[in-house]
C-alpha cells in the first residue's frame, strides 16, 4: 500500500492548517489566547480601532448610562492624535488595551515587525496614561507564530473574542442587531450552567483606515441590547475582570 502523501495534498492541507491557525479567533495553535469570560454571567463588551472623535465621547456617555465598563483596543497613531479622549475613556473607568501602531495584517509581518507595531502602541498609551497596557488583540485577528509571543515578551495578553458580528461594515441597523442576538441566546442557556464560559464581544468604535469613522449603528445596536443584556442577568466586564481568577 502506498503510504506516500502527494504533494498537491500536502500543500492544500499545510495551507488549510496555517489558515485555521492564523485566522480562527479560537484557535490556539499559535499560542494561547483569551477568547472568553470566565463565567457565564459575564459579558465582555470590547471595542476596537479607536480613539475616535466622533463616537467615542458619545458611547462612554451610553455605556456610563448603563454602569457598562469596557475593553477599547486602541490604535496607537489615533492615541497620539486624541490623548485627551483615551485620558477620559480610562478615567470613566473602562480598559485600554492595545491594537498595534498602525493596524497592519501582522500575519505578513517579520518578528521585528510585529514587535514594532506593539511596542510603539505601548509606548502611546504610555505616553497618554502613565502605565503600559496587560492586553492586545491583532488586527483582524490574525496570528502568524510570533505574534502571541511578541505580545508575551511585552508583558501582554492576547486576546480574541467569541462574537464578531461585524460592525466595521456599513450594514442595516436591525441586521446588526439580529448579529448580536446569540449573545440573549446564550445567556439564556447558559446561566444556570456553572461550568459554562461568557462571551467576548468584538466592536468598533473606530476605523483603521482614518479617523472619525461612522460608527453610528453600533451605537445604536448597544441601545438596543444593553438593556436587555441586563435584563437576561448579564453583567459588563473589562477583560481584565472577564479573566480573573480563571486560565485563559
Amino acid at each position: 500500500m502506498n503510504l506516500l502523501i502527494p504533494v498537491g495534498s500536502a500543500l492544500v492541507a499545510c495551507s488549510g492548517f496555517v489558515a485555521y491557525a492564523s485566522t480562527y479567533a479560537r484557535s490556539q495553535l499559535f499560542g494561547a489566547t483569551l477568547c472568553h469570560t470566565n463565567s457565564p454571567r459575564k459579558l465582555a463588551i470590547t471595542f476596537d480601532d479607536g480613539p475616535n472623535p466622533a463616537l467615542t465621547p458619545r458611547l462612554l456617555d451610553l455605556l456610563e448610562k448603563h454602569n457598562a465598563r469596557a475593553t477599547f483596543f486602541v490604535i496607537g497613531r489615533y492615541v497620539r492624535e486624541c490623548p485627551s479622549l483615551i485620558q477620559e475613556t480610562a478615567a470613566r473607568g473602562h480598559l485600554i488595551a492595545n491594537h498595534t501602531e498602525t493596524h497592519p495584517n501582522l500575519f505578513w509581518c517579520s518578528p521585528n515587525g510585529v514587535r514594532g507595531e506593539l511596542q510603539r502602541c505601548c509606548e502611546a498609551i504610555s505616553g497618554a496614561l502613565g502605565f503600559t497596557p496587560k492586553w492586545f488583540r491583532p488586527p483582524f485577528g490574525f496570528r502568524n507564530p510570533w505574534v502571541v509571543k511578541a505580545a508575551a515578551e511585552l508583558s501582554m495578553h492576547t486576546v480574541l473574542w467569541t462574537l464578531l458580528p461585524g460592525d466595521w461594515k456599513q450594514r442595516p441597523l436591525e441586521e446588526l442587531i439580529g448579529n448580536l442576538e446569540p449573545i440573549a441566546n446564550r445567556a439564556q442557556g447558559n446561566l444556570s450552567n456553572p461550568q459554562a464560559t461568557g462571551d467576548v464581544l468584538c466592536l468598533h468604535d473606530g476605523g483603521h483606515r482614518a479617523q472619525n469613522a461612522d460608527r453610528t449603528n453600533t451605537l445604536k445596536a448597544l441601545e438596543h441590547w444593553l438593556p436587555r443584556w441586563r435584563d437576561h442577568g448579564l453583567e459588563f466586564v473589562t477583560i481584565e475582570e472577564a479573566a480573573r481568577n480563571s486560565a485563559a
